[in-house]
């Protein structure tokens, strides 16, 4: 698998040839090259001279955190020593997630931060997420130009006076979580009076570390987790979709499982009562969340922005953001609160740039990503736990209930592979042509609304194929819908 470089930052397999997975030359290499970014943005003395790191100015400081990977601790030691040798002063917070690390860049006013996590790629995978000094993804220009860094080797290393210095600092997670319950719109009292019991799978990252210390904090009843070890290895596939999530579905139906593949842990929790009030799902860093309610049956990760939305909006109104490939409920939701709704490109940088401009006070994106402004500029999943059970409190719905109060959406995801000789940008403004008299949305692909759904064709940055993503009232019009739009594809 060849090395992934995007906006999300520089991801790949372990092991290889270099320039072909992530190995470790590239680690070095890419690392180096962020240092020189940043020092390139940051404001020193002589810049007119200085194209490097100058040893006469302050040292630069960088965050740097991981998940539970397997190979997270390998790439730490080689983060931290290219770091280091490019004199910059070293902030190594452990086992984290990645908001914990971008609340950690801002706390401890550094110039930056890594996270070496593949989000919801299996085990095998692993990256580097780059942070600026607002603890934000770097921008687009700005990950062009450190890909121009690292191609070219426009950095160079200190000399041995200017090594950077090395520091543990554990208390990060702790941090992130006391932020979270400073919010005004977590009520600690009414999740405690409501004596909640919870199950939650951290599928052996570190949602382990993070989500019972929240629980804790929060007062919930009791909890109890599956796969809460941050081992790194992964029961299941990491990405938090419902056919992943068997186990957690069978413990919140607290039937006896029905597979002979689940676990013991899971046998003897399915026989537990009372049943859970609300079960959560995590990926390995924590950025995305998804619920699974008191029946077993998915909330949906569509539905969790959505829901927190709701909540938030009853008690702080202002506007919204979501990508274009989100759910439409959002918006629905937004205008029974006479607010405005904005799309955003697909991406959190996008959905982030959309939300500053429009001084949106929640947003995210369809994948269970909730982005809180007034904790920070970034997907959250613990933020996410702490308003959903303080909604569920409040109102003293079940999670079904909470639910039922959404236009029942169904969005069906589909892929057309492209051949070497394909020119998506022509396919794409042929459409768009097509459904002129819809106002088509062009600013990622092409997405149509018609009044009954929409349709929403973008190209992939990683695989040779068009995504083509539609929501409707059923699956058989979502379908419909992706057909109708099909018929303009001349290679189908």
């Amino acid at each position: 698998m060849p090395l992934i470089k995007s906006i999300s930052g520089i991801r790949g397999t372990i092991g290889g040839c270099a320039g072909e997975n992530l190995t470790p030359i590239d680690v070095v290499k890419f690392s180096s090259a962020f240092v020189q970014l940043l020092a390139e943005s940051r404001k020193y003395e002589n810049t007119k001279t200085t194209t490097h790191l100058s040893p006469l100015s302050p040292h630069l400081s960088i965050v740097i955190g991981r998940d539970a990977r397997v190979s997270g601790d390998i790439l730490n030691r080689l983060v931290c020593a290219t770091l280091q040798s490019m004199g910059v002063h070293v902030i190594d917070v452990g086992l984290s997630t990645t908001p914990t690390v971008e609340m950690a860049v801002v706390k401890h006013g550094a110039d930056g931060g890594i996270i070496l996590t593949a989000s919801h790629n299996p085990m095998e995978w692993n990256a580097l997420k780059l942070l600026n000094e607002k603890g934000e993804f770097i921008s687009a220009a700005e990950g062009q130009r450190l890909l121009e860094i690292a191609e070219k080797e426009e950095f160079s290393f200190v000399e041995v006076e200017q090594l950077g210095n090395y520091v543990k600092y554990e208390n990060a997670i702790e941090d992130h979580v006391n932020e979270i319950l400073k919010l005004a719109l977590v009520d600690v009292d009414a999740i405690r009076k409501a004596e909640f019991s919870v199950v939650f799978d951290a599928v052996n990252s570190t949602g382990g570390i993070a989500i019972p210390l929240l629980l804790d904090k929060l007062g919930v009843r009791m909890h109890i987790a599956l796969f809460g070890e941050p081992t790194g290895f992964f029961p299941h596939n990491p990405e938090p979709l419902p056919e992943h999530l068997q186990e957690i579905s069978s413990v919140m139906k607290a039937t006896p499982p029905l597979t002979s593949h689940l676990s013991p842990l899971t046998s003897h929790l399915s026989s537990l009562t009372p049943k859970f009030n609300v079960g959560f799902v995590v990926d390995p860093d924590v950025d995305r969340l998804a619920i699974v309610m008191e029946n077993g049956e998915m909330f949906g990760e569509e539905y969790t922005l959505v829901a927190v939305a709701d909540y938030v909006l009853q008690h702080k109104k202002g506007n919204t953001v979501s990508n274009l490939s989100s759910s439409r409920a959002l918006r629905d939701v937004s205008e029974k609160h006479g607010v405005s709704y904005s799309a955003a490109a697909v991406g959190e940088v996008n959905v982030v740039e959309k939300m500053k401009e429009t001084h949106a006070v929640i947003g995210g994106e369809g994948n269970g990503g909730i982005i809180l402004p007034e904790l920070h500029y970034g997907r959250d999943a613990l933020v996410g736990i702490a308003l959903f059970l303080t909604f569920m409190a409040k109102t003293k719905l079940k999670c079904s209930e909470i639910k039922a109060l959404y236009p029942q959406y169904v969005i069906s995801k589909n892929k057309i592979q492209l051949t070497k000789d394909t020119n998506v940008q022509e396919i794409l403004q042929r459409v768009a042509q097509k459904f002129a008299s819809y106002n088509p949305n062009t600013i990622d692909g092409v997405k149509i609304d018609f009044a009954e759904g929409w349709v929403h064709l973008r190209p992939s940055n990683t695989e040779p194929i068009i995504r083509i993503y539609a929501e409707a009232g059923s699956e058989g019009e979502a379908e419909r819908l992706v057909e109708e739009v099909k018929m303009y594809l001349p290679f189908i």
